[in-house]
């Protein structure tokens, strides 16, 4: 129990509640409401002559658009399915050909078509195509963006159930490994072969469910190995209210203020939803990321959570082992 006086106490919570209220609105409420892009990628393809208008039209937004330049449509299509850029317009004898990819970002996509509209002369048609579509199951993406934030909260729960339950060492490995595998085959299961909103191959998004939800598991629980109870309230702060609104899922890292899209693709939300976009869309295209970045975090936190447990089992260890002190005299 706390030694505080209740009158601390009570300014404590008087005082906690907003700070908490003023990050999550600070978190949430800002990237959406400074949206627009940031070296967002994209490709345009073809002569050289033909293609310099198109440049110099993404060029004149300084710092929006990074622009790729590809030799023809075949080139870009590619560049598209490897995740390389968003999208990309290619010049034709009948006048610009947008390329699309929803499943990316569906957001992205509009605002590829808007622009290159925009800037076309009058009169001019504009051929759009979706080369990497979204599921029928889940025409505006809006299901996978839906899928960051159950994740991030299974992943906090088994953290902080292997702390609450005692579970130390080896098995509090296994215990949020297990769990972490048991989510990924149900969310795949749910997300796949029931709504149909997934369209990849179905054990390698069962591995990609699997290792975000281990990547927050571990670090939640290993910041309590290390902290005690106040690091599950980091590892939910840095995940649910940071991770979860500056992972981009619903729109792009690069359409959100920098460098919160940068971040978000650091932490397991952003990771976590990325490495799923890849292998439910892409056939693992831009996997080598976000893959990467999970694991750091499951490993680091897997780490954590066996050195605090060896310090809490050897703290009593050496108390009972030491020397007692000499009797009283009498």
């Amino acid at each position: 129990m706390s030694t505080a006086s209740p009158a601390r106490r009570t300014i404590a919570v008087m005082l906690l509640i907003p700070a908490v209220v003023a990050f999550a609105l600070w978190a949430f409420a800002w990237p959406a409401a400074r949206l627009a892009p940031h070296d967002l990628p994209v490709g345009v393809a073809g002569p050289a002559a033909s293609a310099a208008p198109l440049e110099r039209h993404f060029e004149h937004r300084q710092g929006a658009f990074a622009v790729h330049r590809f030799a023809d449509e075949a080139a870009a299509r590619q560049a598209i399915e490897d995740r390389v850029v968003y999208g990309a317009v290619v010049t034709t004898p009948e006048g610009p050909k947008v390329l699309t990819a929803s499943a990316a970002s569906p957001v992205v996509a509009q605002l590829l078509r808007d622009s290159v509209a925009a800037g076309a002369p009058p009169g001019v048609r504009l051929a759009t195509e979706d080369v990497v579509s979204t599921p029928a199951g889940d025409p505006r993406g809006g299901a996978l963006a839906s899928s960051v934030l159950p994740l991030a909260l299974a992943g906090v729960a088994a953290g902080a159930m292997v702390t609450g339950l005692g579970l130390r060492g080896t098995r509090s490995v296994v215990a949020l490994t297990g769990a972490a595998a048991l989510v990924g085959v149900t969310a795949t299961g749910l997300t796949d072969s029931w709504l149909g909103v997934l369209a990849g191959g179905w054990w390698a998004e069962a591995g990609a469910f699997t290792l975000a939800t281990l990547a927050v598991g571990a670090t939640v629980a290993g910041l309590a190995a290390l902290l005690g109870p106040a690091g599950i309230g980091l590892g939910a702060l840095l995940v649910v209210l940071l991770g979860n609104p500056f992972s981009g899922v619903a729109t792009a890292p690069e359409l959100l203020p920098e460098p919160a899209g940068l971040i978000g693709q650091w932490l397991p939300p952003g990771a976590g939803g990325s490495l799923l976009r890849s292998v439910a869309y892409f056939d693992g295209g831009g996997a080598g990321g976000p893959a990467l970045t999970l694991t750091l975090w499951a490993v680091l936190g897997l780490i954590a959570v066996l050195i605090g447990g060896h310090r809490r089992t050897t703290a009593p260890a050496l108390t009972a082992t030491r020397p007692a002190g000499p009797a009283p005299a009498g």
